[in-house]
């Protein structure tokens, strides 16, 4: 009897990409000459592959390190130059989402974003980070702290002054000209919780959508942009959907993450998972209004967790916003009564969002409306996390942004828009004479006239 070979998924091949899940609580994780070791492997394919030339820094930097040594191939890099391709990755996951031919599960087994993540986890926990760039992502507790109304107008004012830009540039590591946002006192949680009662519904299943959505209000959400948080719930309610905020949050954990600090991703999910898990078995859809918090939660936390029950649950149940709508557009539970036109937009997709295969969602909600002509980019805005407002990588983060800022620049649009907002406000911080900047749920509030 002749017997069957296993089959290795070879270059353009049609199998689905998979992902293997994070060791990171084994100790060879962090082992760094099985990580150079590893690296120079990966290093070894990108270089004769360079399709990923175009994404970010981490590319350009590894090629030209390789072309400058003295036999042009990886056995000419020195090993302590590979943290300068480290440091240019801010897990945006494109390559691995939409370039890599290589990812598994293809014979070579690539996961350049994953593989970057253990060397910076192996670099936190040797104690290489900053203590600035440690402080620069403690989100939550800046966002608690800067909520108190007086520490408000003094945090908003510090940002605005030249002289105490400089002074935050030495103790968080955010370059003097980055563009800061600004935080409110009336947070996102206040906003909802004075907004008038709303009407009793029977929520009515769509898809896979409950018609009841309970928002993780994230950290930017609840102190940096806390109207659009009420938008969300007020266009939320106005299609039918019962709403309300999770009963507390900490953050994602999406700035450590970056940052190599695994340890306090697992903190924050020892907060917010069970809480998430029992909005879930409570009949709650989870949903929140930044990609970076939903891919946290959908692709991540999961990685990490890969057993853990509740981590699964949440998963399953957690929706971007556009999304979940367009679910309920196509089952005919979605009001496409609009009141106001839009104008030009210019709409970025931003790559958090675009990784996750869920297809331009906002876009297609945002054609629905009429009178409104969309500039459609999908590119780097640069900003990405921490990387478009630290000293070391602020002007980097201008020149990748700066192809999105020239198109943008060029559609005399009246809105730059990105479920994003940090970077549509990146993209606008790059313009000479930048419109106004929205995010697409409240353009989608601006046009209903609620």
């Amino acid at each position: 009897m002749n017997e069957t070979k296993p089959q290795t998924a070879g270059e353009g091949g049609l199998a689905a990409p998979t992902r293997h899940p994070l060791a990171w609580r084994e100790p060879s994780f962090y082992d760094q000459e099985a990580i150079d070791k590893e690296l120079e492997r990966v290093f070894d394919i990108c270089h004769g592959c360079r399709r990923c030339v175009s994404l970010c820094q981490s590319f350009p930097i590894l090629f030209d390190l390789v072309d400058n040594s003295p036999t042009m191939e990886m056995d000419g890099v020195a090993k302590a130059d590979f943290s300068k391709v480290v440091e240019q990755c801010y897990l945006c996951d494109l390559c691995y989402q939409t370039k890599c031919p290589y990812v598994p599960p293809h014979e070579w087994n690539l996961d350049f974003p994953h593989l970057m993540l253990r060397a910076k986890a192996a670099a936190f926990q040797r104690g290489e980070v900053s203590d600035a760039r440690q402080r620069l992502t403690n989100t939550t507790a800046f966002g608690k702290l800067a909520s108190i109304p007086v520490i408000t107008e003094i945090a908003n004012a510090s940002n605005r002054s030249p002289t105490l830009r400089k002074l935050t540039s030495k103790l968080l590591d955010v370059h003097p000209d980055a563009h800061l946002p600004e935080f409110h006192s009336a947070t996102a949680r206040r906003l909802v919780k004075n907004l008038p009662a709303p009407v009793a519904v029977t929520p009515k299943p769509a898809g896979t959508t409950r018609g009841r959505v309970a928002i993780f209000v994230t950290c930017y959400g609840n102190y940096n942009m806390p109207k659009v948080v009420e938008d969300l719930v007020v266009v939320l309610r106005h299609n039918g959907i019962e709403t309300k905020l999770v009963e507390r949050e900490k953050c994602c954990g999406m700035p450590k993450l970056e940052l190599g600090d695994l340890q306090a991703v697992d903190v924050f999910k020892r907060d917010n998972l069970p809480v998430l898990a029992q909005a879930v078995a409570d009949g709650w859809d989870l949903m929140a209004p930044i990609p970076s918090c939903v891919l946290m939660f959908r692709q991540e936390i999961p990685l990490m967790y890969p057993e853990d029950a509740e981590v699964q649950v949440v998963k399953r149940a957690i929706f971007d916003p556009f999304e979940y709508l367009m679910q309920r557009h196509k089952a005919g539970l979605f009001s496409t009564e609009f009141k106001n036109t839009l104008g030009k937009v210019v709409y970025h997709a931003p790559c958090h969002q675009r990784v996750q295969n869920i297809g331009p969602k906002t876009k297609d909600m945002l054609n629905l409306i009429p009178g409104t002509e969309l500039e459609f980019i999908e590119r780097c805005s640069g900003h990405d996390g921490t990387y478009g407002i630290r000293n070391e990588t602020y002007e980097l983060a201008k020149k990748i942004g700066k192809p999105v800022s020239t198109r943008a620049e060029r559609a005399n649009a009246a809105f730059v828009t990105s479920d994003c907002p940090m970077a549509a406000d990146h993209i606008a911080h790059g313009m000479q004479n930048p419109p106004e900047t929205q995010h697409p749920i409240s353009l989608l509030r601006r046009a209903y006239g609620i």
